[in-house]
């Protein structure tokens, strides 16, 4: 049988952050002149105490260094499966600890993220786990820690393709990221923390416009019609409200909301989620905008009994029913009115790309 994402039988994870950790424990144990162990255990932040199987660990005259696999669990993380690795060095006496970026993890080059440019991408809760994982190895957790910590992950490079890092001015490499430790399958945090560190970097570098897109198709088209750069556009998927709320606290010059009918018929109808599990389009509200943009009680009742978004927006186009723009001005004013401050703008897409319609003080 099929599992669901809701299925309570979906096994959680451990973040890369966590796995980081357990690898740097292990390494810096060996450093103090502990045995090569083949398991490691860590804390996280909410009391759990995982132990992971180290597939590498050795150590040298001024270095030592371990390694896991990245468990997801049950969720699809682009990460599952990956090797991290720690390598540990002493530092300088009253340097701290330091963290360096090792083959396939990024290196920020943008202001706006958590950590500054010229820095390894290893989020601030991750670095936090790591340090209290190395102070457990000490006699004293209170001594100082003058280390330097190298984390790579082999394969990081083209992994990063397939996340925000790119457009987040992230190169070289993937993120070390995670706040608890724990990976909650298709909690889809990971993609509302993008959305979200996407705003951060926007507002950081001043951009002017910012196009949220909920798929390729979409986003090709809005780049396009905007001519925007990579970095000017969010992958916001099917978290409408996960950005819109964010907009709210943390405003932008303008944002246009670009995806295809079905989507945006969904937010117009009040849906911030628009994933199809979560929420579905209603056909019969559909219907009677149509009625109330001329289509007759025959057309009404075909647009109530389609199969789909695309089936009805098809028997408007036939009719010269304007639907398409009718639902963008909808769905304008559910946006502003959960963005707040920011200029919101509607951009409708079709299937092979052209443009169905546009609402907004900019269209």
């Amino acid at each position: 049988m099929t599992r669901k994402p809701d299925d309570i039988r979906l096994r959680s994870g451990w973040t890369t952050g966590a796995c980081a950790a357990a690898a740097a424990r292990a390494a810096f144990g060996m450093l103090c002149g502990g045995p090569i162990p083949t398991k490691i255990g860590i804390i996280l932040p909410k009391g759990q105490c995982p132990v992971f199987d180290l597939i590498e660990a050795g150590r040298d005259t001024d270095c030592a260094w371990a390694a896991v696999v990245k468990d997801a669990g049950d969720d699809p993380d682009v990460t599952h499966g990956a090797t991290i690795r720690a390598t540990v060095r002493f530092g300088d006496a009253g340097t701290g600890l330091q963290f360096r970026a090792g083959k396939g993890v990024g290196m920020v080059t943008k202001p706006g993220l958590p950590i500054p440019p010229g820095q390894p991408a290893i989020n601030p809760k991750p670095r936090e786990i790591i340090e209290t994982n190395l102070r457990a190895v000490l006699i004293d957790p209170q001594d100082t820690l003058d280390l330097v910590v190298e984390i790579s992950i082999p394969g990081g490079e083209e992994l990063a393709r397939k996340t925000w890092n790119p457009r987040l001015g992230i190169i070289g490499g993937l993120s070390v990221l995670g706040t608890t430790g724990v990976v909650i399958p298709y909690s889809c945090s990971a993609w509302i923390h993008s959305i979200h560190r996407g705003i951060d970097v926007a507002r950081a570098n001043a951009m002017p416009h910012v196009a949220a897109a909920t798929g390729k198709t979409s986003e090709d088209v809005a780049r396009t019609l905007f001519n925007l750069p990579l970095e000017a556009t969010l992958d916001m998927g099917d978290f409408a409200g996960g950005m819109l709320k964010y907009l709210r606290r943390n405003p932008l010059p303008r944002v246009t909301i670009a995806g295809g009918f079905a989507k945006l018929a969904k937010l117009a109808q009040g849906n911030l989620d628009l994933h199809s599990s979560r929420s579905a389009l209603d056909l019969i509200r559909l219907a009677d905008l149509a009625g109330k943009l001329g289509a007759d009680p025959a057309l009404q009742d075909r647009i109530s009994g389609a199969n789909t978004g695309a089936e009805a927006l098809s028997l408007c186009l036939q009719a010269d029913v304007p639907i398409a723009q009718a639902v963008a001005r909808h769905a304008r004013d559910v946006a502003l009115a959960s963005a707040g401050a920011t200029p919101i703008d509607i951009l409708i897409v079709g299937r092979q790309g052209e443009i169905l319609a546009q609402a907004g003080d900019f269209a």
